[in-house]
């Protein structure tokens, strides 16, 4: 049946302004979270215009609790919520009254080990574990590491991106990683998958921990022979304020609610177009998880009726396409966020390591039908 062509214009201007207004005009890329927030309301108010049989569209009480919430209950781990909000406050303030031992303890690690070494296991020790400690404490983890070791601040913005990658990859192996994995596995629980906790790692694990690895290598080479005595290369000094602490934080609360209104927002196309999509094209769509909720595309597109191999298709390309932009992961847009990195800088090295990444897994799985 289609959108009607107003509706379908409007979303595609929403989005041309979330894809392209970040690298365009400065003014939003200083103040990226109020303008996706904005972004967001514009996208929930064109959906309210739409009716989807069996589909919920629009401002309705719902969402807007959810859009509160979500930041403080990103992941509910042993009955407990845990937001992204609370461990990037908590841990920030943690960092901030001892950061002087910490930093202390991260050079000591940079002078015993070769920086390479270092980020090599940096990128994949971070990446295998985000699946239990979850991507949030990963990726609090990988910007006070990156941030005390001794490299140029080019060196450090593909450093972290690489490891964001391995990070969003890692976290999709449990319940506990991050939403979109959740989602997924309670979409699956029915016949004929049962899946239970350990089913993404069974379907999944065959593809993403050598994908770390290789992230790790590639993590290695990229940094070529910096060492620690090399022009330009330098850790930084801790200069934050109990204030910035506190900012950062309601930022990134501010950015979750943006995405979670962009995703509901976008549910009248996600749902009405994207369902009818063959698996192998619809890998190369998933692109658009770079700037739109994962968790949403994964509630729309994964269901019992599908085979392994689509289900494999469909999770790899919204895993891979998250690493490219900084709106795609929760990593991402902490460690932006911390290190001060702009949407050009990720969108330097993200774009191409994600579309290389994707045109390897798609050969994988559709082509090899490994």
């Amino acid at each position: 049946m289609g959108l009607e062509p107003g509706i379908l214009a409007g979303f595609l201007v929403i989005f041309l302004a979330v894809l392209l207004g970040p690298f365009k005009i400065k003014i939003i890329e200083e103040n990226l979270e109020v303008f996706l927030f904005v972004c967001g309301i514009a996208a929930m108010t064109i959906a309210g215009m739409v009716e989807l049989p069996g589909v919920e569209t629009g401002w309705r009480m719902e969402i807007i609790k959810e859009a509160f919430t979500s930041p403080l209950n990103s992941l509910n781990i042993g009955g407990i919520p845990i937001g992204i909000f609370q461990v990037v406050l908590i841990v920030g303030l943690i960092i901030y009254k001892w950061h002087e031992p910490i930093q202390k303890a991260i050079r000591k690690v940079a002078e015993a080990l070769s920086v390479k070494v270092m980020a090599f296991v940096l990128i994949v020790v971070l990446g295998l574990f985000s699946s239990v400690m979850s991507a949030i404490l990963a990726a609090i983890i990988l910007v006070e590491m990156v941030n005390a070791m001794p490299l140029s601040r080019r060196s450090k913005i593909d450093l972290t991106i690489i490891a964001c990658f391995s990070i969003g990859l890692g976290a999709a192996l449990t319940p506990l990683g991050e939403p979109l994995s959740t989602i997924a596995i309670s979409k699956l629980s029915g016949a004929p998958y049962h899946a239970g906790f350990n089913f993404l790692i069974s379907m999944l694990g065959l593809y993403i921990v050598p994908g770390i690895f290789i992230y790790g290598l590639f993590g290695m080479f990229v940094l070529g022979k910096a060492g620690v005595n090399d022009p330009g290369m330098k850790a930084e000094e801790y200069n934050e304020t109990l204030k910035d602490v506190i900012i950062r934080a309601i930022k990134v609360y501010l950015f979750i609610m943006a995405l979670t209104f962009l995703g509901d927002g976008f549910k009248p196309i996600i749902f009405e177009y994207f369902a009818q999509i063959p698996a192998t094209i619809l890998f190369w769509v998933n692109m658009v998880s770079a700037i739109l909720d994962n968790a949403t595309l994964a509630a729309a597109q994964i269901g019992p009726t599908l085979s392994a191999s689509q289900i494999k298709g469909i999770l790899m390309g919204l895993l891979i396409a998250g690493g490219m932009l900084i709106p795609g992961n929760i990593p991402n847009i902490i460690s932006a966020g911390k290190l001060g990195i702009t949407s050009k800088e990720w969108a330097k090295l993200g774009v191409p390591v994600g579309l290389v990444s994707m045109a390897i897994y798609f050969v994988v799985i559709f082509v090899l039908k490994l």
